[in-house]
């Protein structure tokens, strides 16, 4: 049901029979006048064999002939050939519907996404990797693949050796620990100002390292209650992430020896002042000296590359990856393209298998700078997250102070996470962008309030019409607001096809405004419960779309919808 793919199969048909062959490069038209879509890849090939574009576009536009399609394709300005689809097309299309349709060549997607530091509680830092992965794996998981969450959290090194020493010197117990951040600002206090402290930590990292029975114990503890710290933020967010994928870091030290031991053997390792590294001439710089990978340090440690190339290992020998997404932020993609560069090298990875990094931009406040608390403090996630709710319960009771308590703080929960979320999911991914409560809780505008306010208009008048209507009922549009309505439904499979392949959750959103403001258009302009028997039904149906089209979108961000707001 890709609109868009359909007309492009047409496009290219009539272009083989007009004996010209190339992409005809359908959009989305820029303006209605326009019709629905445009042809643009005319004036491409026109350029390409030296003949007149007008003359290329008319052949085509010829060997369309009648359509159940199309309806009257133009030619405009020197070569562009507007589309427009035909009325019973979308009705027909409109009543097969049913959601998003699976990809034909189904594959299998490892998805990198949230990799908090267990040594601390989750901040804001987290927030964009975690809800941009997970939209990214709702989308794929409907359109078929086999998706495959994989959470790298970081549970190893030195500053595990400073709170496992810290939490036996203190005698700490599960209580102290539900304060992580506090218990690591302690602990870093003392390795700092304590240096028999920090001698004592660096010899219980080597005992964790070399799988001493008690600092094993130890640092299990440590990590299980910094995990349920996690998954309690997890599932507050509804994200789908479950202690069952996390895969730390910890979990690839055995392979990490192999690695150096395979990277050697394929002549890659270079020693440079003790370090072991891997030099490829894409890193050369402008002054001819190449920035190395380094894969092990000089006192014997390894680093994140190191884990990066096992995991990639991992990836494809026992999870069989095609594709692996890596959604890190924008700082790390000099890294990244190294890991993936050495990967190859080695042939850790087969030539098929994608990997692909996703970075994505800074969440700012009003200042411009990276978002603190009031007191300057980087801000703890779960602290976000409960002014998220408050303030969507003092929106929400300012709105419907009828509603009873319990009810408000449902919807207030709902309203303050969905927004938090949208707010970040609706800007391009690899954009900065600043965070505003005002404007993320507003009702008007692309907020996840007021889409979420629409699907509850919707279903007032579901309850005022007490039917649904019938969608086996001819659903041809007949006002120019249904017809806009119909498109926009329609084209939610292209919409996902294009995020899944660009990891941009941000089409979505977009498609999802577009989507409410033309329902309100098609309200406004198509009454619904005085219409006429046929038109009533036929208007009916099209709110019914409209809600569970609008909620399985907004489904695929994580985000709930209220009964009503």
């Amino acid at each position: 049901m890709n609109l868009r793919s359909q007309l492009e199969l047409r496009l290219t048909e009539a272009m083989a029979k007009a004996g010209l062959s190339g992409n005809p490069l359908v959009q989305t038209a820029a303006r209605p006048e326009f019709g629905d879509y445009q042809a643009n890849g005319i004036m491409a090939l026109a350029k390409q064999v030296k003949r007149n574009p007008h003359e290329l576009a008319q052949a085509v536009v010829d060997q369309l002939g009648a359509s159940d399609l199309i309806e009257n394709p133009e030619i405009a300005g020197p070569g562009f050939i507007n589309l427009k689809l035909t009325s019973a097309y979308l009705g027909a299309a409109l009543r097969a519907s049913s959601g998003i349709d699976a990809s034909p060549h189904p594959r299998t997607v490892v998805i990198d996404y949230s990799a908090p530091n267990l040594a601390k509680e989750m901040h804001v830092g987290h927030l964009r990797s975690t809800i941009i992965g997970d939209a990214i794996a709702r989308v794929l998981t409907a359109l078929g693949h086999q998706v495959i969450r994989q959470n790298h959290v970081g549970d190893w090194g030195t500053q595990f050796g400073m709170l496992l020493t810290h939490m036996q010197e203190s005698g700490a117990n599960s209580e102290a620990l539900a304060d992580l951040e506090g218990f690591y600002v302690a602990a870093k206090r003392r390795f700092d100002a304590e240096p028999e402290f920090a001698e004592r930590s660096r010899a219980v990292v080597v005992g964790l390292q070399s799988g001493e029975p008690k600092a094993r114990e130890a640092w299990q503890r440590f990590i299980n209650i910094s995990l349920s710290h996690c998954q309690s933020v997890y599932d507050r967010l509804g994200v789908l992430l479950k202690p069952s994928d996390v895969k730390p870091e910890s979990a690839y030290n055995d392979d990490l020896d192999p690695v150096i031991r395979a990277l050697r053997e394929k002549g890659l390792i270079t020693e440079s002042d003790g370090a072991l590294c891997v030099f490829l001439d894409a890193f050369k710089g402008k002054d001819g000296n190449i920035l190395p990978l380094i894969v092990q340090k000089t006192d014997g440690g390894y680093l994140y590359a190191t884990t990066d190339l096992a995991a990639i290992r991992y990836r494809n020998k026992t999870l069989h990856a095609d594709r692996v997404l890596y959604f890190v932020d924008a700082r790390q993609a000099l890294h990244f393209r190294q890991v993936f560069a050495v990967a190859d090298a080695a042939d850790f990875k087969p030539a098929t298998m994608q990997l692909e990094h996703m970075p994505f931009g800074t969440m700012l406040g009003k200042d411009n700078k990276p978002f603190k608390t009031r007191s300057g403090g980087v801000a703890k996630l779960a602290e976000l997250l409960d002014e998220a709710e408050e303030r969507a319960l003092a929106v929400v009771s300012g709105k419907n102070p009828e509603l009873d308590a319990e009810e408000r703080e449902a919807i207030a929960r709902m309203v303050g996470i969905g927004a938090v979320k949208y707010s970040d999911l609706s800007k391009h991914r690899t954009n900065d962008y600043v965070f505003d409560w005002d404007q993320m809780l507003s009702f008007d505008g692309n907020t996840a309030p007021y889409l979420q306010y629409v699907c509850a208009r919707i279903r007032s008048v579901f309850r005022r019409a007490d039917a649904h209507g019938d969608t086996a009922a001819d659903l041809t549009p007949q006002h120019p607001a249904e017809r806009s309505l119909a498109i926009q439904l329609l084209r939610l499979q292209e919409v996902v096809e294009s995020v899944a392949t660009e990891g941009l959750p941000h089409y979505v959103c977009a498609w999802l405004y577009d989507l409410a403001t033309k329902f309100s258009q098609f309200y406004e302009q198509c009454p619904v419960l005085t219409a006429e028997a046929d038109d009533r039904n036929r208007r009916l149906v099209y709110c019914r779309r409209t809600l569970d089209t609008m909620e399985l979108g907004l489904g695929l961000l994580g985000i709930q919808v209220p009964q009503r707001m």
